[in-house]
């Protein structure tokens, strides 16, 4: 009896498991999603990417009648929450903000990581990008790039400059800059945000290079003084601030950029979804407003447009730290 019993429940199961497997991928768009989304982001509330995963999940929850949860999992920044995707289930219903630091310099830069970007992530979306803004204190007295050049060729001592921690975009990025300018960086890493700004402020560090979207009220507010963008045109929400290539430094053009990622496995028409769903939730006028008033340039790129950029972005990072010889463990 027991063993017929076992038998037959065996039976059942290699039914189940064939049924899920025959079942075609088109058949899980026909009903995605019936729950709730998380979007994970690796940074603390009040940050950029925070703020650009709220809008978006706002309305993307509108857009799919289902609640869009943000999930910040603050730490190492972003592996953790690289991480914590990285290993969830493949179902399209956890979502990573992926970002330039954690997914193409990361890699990099550090010998073990947690994670593998090209092998266990698949994008879905660019969904923006943000230029970075060299800024100095306040009571600084260079004025301009040309001075702040100047300056620190004068010096013998190497330029200390404020980072978000390293590995970050901001860290290398003063590192590309002082490569093209021709001069020494010592690179001073803070472990948050709150910490590298207000040592900005006080004048702890020469300078700094931070996303468009932090550097705006710090610069608005008189806390900061910006002397150039990496953008390829002066930006809207602060005008009077030159470009690099006006500056001079036409190469230094780095950004940082956000994409939605999912785990490799998600079936192919979930992630077809997803980007329809969040392109249309980008290019919405109050989100792009939105967006866009806080210092983003909006993306919604298509699935293959954003494999590009990924593969593209990888390598270029990969040789500029290389290049720096920097290595986080």
């Amino acid at each position: 009896m027991i063993t017929r019993r076992l038998a037959a429940t065996a039976l059942a199961q290699a039914i189940l498991a064939l049924g899920a497997v025959t079942v075609p991928a088109s058949a899980w768009a026909d009903t995605f999603p019936d729950r709730a989304l998380k979007l994970v982001v690796g940074f603390p509330p009040g940050t950029g990417p925070d703020v650009v995963a709220r809008h978006l999940g706002q309305k993307l929850a509108e857009q799919i009648k289902q609640q869009v949860v943000v999930d910040n999992r603050a730490g190492a920044g972003g592996q953790i929450a690289a991480q914590a995707v990285a290993r969830s289930p493949a179902d399209g219903y956890t979502l990573l903000l992926g970002e330039l630091g954690s997914i193409s310099i990361s890699p990099a830069a550090y010998s073990k990581l947690p994670y593998d970007p090209p092998k266990d992530f698949v994008g879905v979306t660019e969904v923006v990008r943000s230029d970075f803004v060299l800024v100095v204190p306040a009571n600084s007295p260079t004025k301009s790039v040309a001075e702040f050049v100047a300056a620190a060729k004068a010096q013998k001592d190497k330029v200390n400059f404020g980072t978000f921690g390293a590995g970050t975009p901001g860290h290398f990025g003063a590192e590309v800059f002082g490569d093209l300018a021709g001069f020494k960086v010592e690179s001073v890493h803070y472990r948050s945000t709150g910490d590298a700004v207000t040592a900005i402020i006080a004048g702890d560090v020469k300078g700094a290079f931070v996303s468009t979207a932090l550097a705006t009220a710090q610069v608005k507010g008189g806390k900061m003084r910006a002397l150039a963008t990496t953008a390829a045109q002066r930006l809207a929400v602060l005008p009077e601030v030159p470009t690099f290539t006006e500056a001079g430094y036409p190469k230094a053009d780095f950004a940082s950029w956000f994409a939605v990622l999912v785990p490799t496995g998600t079936p192919g028409a979930v992630v077809d979804v997803l980007n329809r769903q969040i392109v249309a939730a980008l290019q919405s006028p109050e989100v792009r407003q939105k967006l866009q008033e806080g210092g983003f340039n909006v993306i919604a790129s298509s699935r293959a447009d954003t494999e590009r950029m990924l593969k593209a972005e990888a390598a270029r990072w990969a040789g500029i730290v290389k290049a720096s010889g920097f290595k986080a463990d």
